[in-house]
């Protein structure tokens, strides 16, 4: 066991980064969340110092759930606190499905949510409300158009930072900062996606019974917002939290509102 551990703050909590395959920078301290918890943040599979598995399905989130188990054994935990953002919410939920009774709390931060739940998705009319905005629509074409070059590393990041203003509710300095941090492997990012998930992923959450938090974007063009919703109904603890003026980033761009949501969830460990 841990120092600290149970004693009401500083109990460890894993947090997954997201891109899929951004490196874990851009996620920062979350907003001070390591002044109260121990933040522990694994560089995922070829991302980072991490390096790429033999076998590209071992790269898969699916199947990265083991790394997570393994690295729960290491820290000598019984149960463990999840924190994934967006892509990391699918290896968040790939763990919480194959490991239900190892589940402390889990948070899932502006998870991606159709591929679990049939709720149409709403992202086209939050993308209208931002019509008009010269900066926003050159992000959103660049989305939509997607990488110039699939298979060069360097084309993909560029691709990513052209389309960085669609994931915020606002563009200003704060974003446009945060948005520099954290490259992403290609490689990584396909291996993350290799492996399909059984067809039966979303019934396993509803065997989840530790709390569930999910934390949506009011403005999050990225995931829409009806979905993310919808996705805390899988779980029989769930709940979700909306934050108001706020994209895919919380943590960045309501960092106020986000702490006061994950730090009342994470309060009763």
């Amino acid at each position: 066991m841990l120092p600290g551990e149970g004693d009401g703050g500083w109990w460890p909590v894993i947090a997954l980064a997201g891109g899929a395959a951004r490196h874990p920078g851009y996620l920062g301290d979350l907003a001070g969340l390591g002044d109260r918890h121990r933040l522990i943040v694994p560089q995922l599979r070829g991302v980072g110092n991490s390096p790429m598995p033999a076998s590209t399905e071992t790269g898969s989130y699916w199947r990265q759930a083991e790394d997570v188990e393994r690295l729960r054994i290491h820290l000598g935990l019984e149960r463990v606190a999840l924190l994934g953002h967006s892509a990391g919410t699918r290896l968040a939920l790939a763990y919480a499905a194959q490991f239900p009774g190892r589940v402390a709390r889990l948070a899932l931060i502006t998870p991606p949510a159709g591929y679990l739940v049939d709720e149409p998705s709403d992202a086209d009319e939050l993308t209208g409300r931002r019509r008009g905005e010269p900066v926003f629509e050159a992000a959103l074409a660049a989305l939509k158009a997607g990488p110039a070059d699939t298979d060069d590393e360097e084309a993909f990041n560029a691709w990513h930072q052209q389309a960085a203003p669609a994931s915020y509710a606002a563009w200003g300095a704060a974003e446009q900062d945060h948005a520099g941090t954290g490259r992403w492997s290609l490689a990584a990012a396909k291996a993350y996606f290799s492996v399909d998930p059984p067809c039966d992923f979303a019934a396993r959450l509803g065997g989840v019974t530790a709390p569930v938090l999910v934390v949506a974007g009011a403005e999050d063009c990225l995931t829409g917002l009806a979905p993310v919703l919808a996705l805390a109904k899988l779980f029989p603890a769930g709940r979700a939290v909306v934050i108001e003026r706020c994209g895919h980033y919380p943590w960045v761009e309501q960092p106020a509102a986000f702490r006061e949501a994950v730090d009342a969830f994470l309060e009763g460990l």
